[in-house]
């Protein structure tokens, strides 16, 4: 992909510190592309993203939200805004697991992972649209997961939400497609991220049984396909849901 198609345009990256976050991150850069790294609590791993995009001629920013408060994004996304002028790509990456059947979840683990994955999601794009219809350009990558589409024993918080960000999206993208902003979802399957490296023998055994392909994806198999919804080759793709998990969701 060439630089020129999105070249010195202005992204902001929930949960980017590690992980598909920073892969993302980093693939925008790559594009020519402004990062705004955001984090919640790890300050020194976000740091280090932005030294490594800033490392390799490119231009960054660390901002700090809990993407769950709205005082907090709001603030966030004036900090952008002040610094480049407005946010032209949004990825709301930043997600929470708080595992456990049902029977047993707490409202606590019920409303925190729906506050971050969810109601961040909705925060952080009502926050950044009112710029991108104005200047009639924009992109909105929700990251959502194969759970979201499948279901997953002890995770229907989890579920829930990804689930729910499906007719977000779908829905914002009907709202705005008629100023040349597109909206579309990433549903990863299992990535090799500090997650699935926390994961037994037994866990992975079992999950690999679901996995057509027969190994788990990298982080920058759904960087790759973030930096082509972000460009102009994908103008005319919105409202979409795109697996990046190894035909898993088939």
């Amino acid at each position: 992909m060439s630089k020129s198609d999105i070249e010195g345009k202005a992204a902001l990256v929930t949960g980017a510190s590690k992980g598909i976050g920073k892969a993302i991150s980093l693939s925008l850069a790559e594009l020519g592309v402004k990062v705004a790294v955001n984090y919640n609590s790890s300050k020194a791993q976000a740091e280090e993203v932005a030294k490594e995009i800033q490392d390799a001629g490119g231009e960054s920013l660390v901002v700090q939200a809990d993407v769950s408060n709205l005082e907090q994004v709001t603030a966030m996304v004036d900090k952008v805004n002040d610094a480049w002028g407005q946010v032209d790509i949004l990825v709301n990456n930043a997600g929470i697991i708080s595992d456990g059947l049902l029977m047993r979840m707490s409202d606590e683990a019920w409303h925190r992972v729906m506050g971050v994955n969810l109601n961040g999601t909705f925060y952080c794009s009502r926050a950044v649209l009112r710029t991108m219809v104005r200047q009639r350009w924009g992109r909105i990558i929700n990251i959502g997961s194969v759970v979201g589409i499948r279901g997953n024993m002890g995770q229907t918080n989890y579920s829930a939400s990804k689930a729910a960000i499906l007719g977000f999206s779908k829905s914002l993208a009907k709202e705005v497609a008629t100023r040349n902003i597109t909206v579309n979802v990433v549903t990863p399957g299992y990535i090799s991220t500090e997650t699935v490296a926390n994961l037994t023998k037994v866990q992975k055994d079992r999950i690999m049984t679901w996995i057509p392909q027969g190994h788990f994806g990298e982080t920058e198999d759904v960087a790759n396909m973030v930096a082509y919804l972000v460009t102009e080759k994908a103008s005319y793709v919105t409202g979409q849901v795109i697996s990046v998990d190894g035909g898993m969701a088939i």
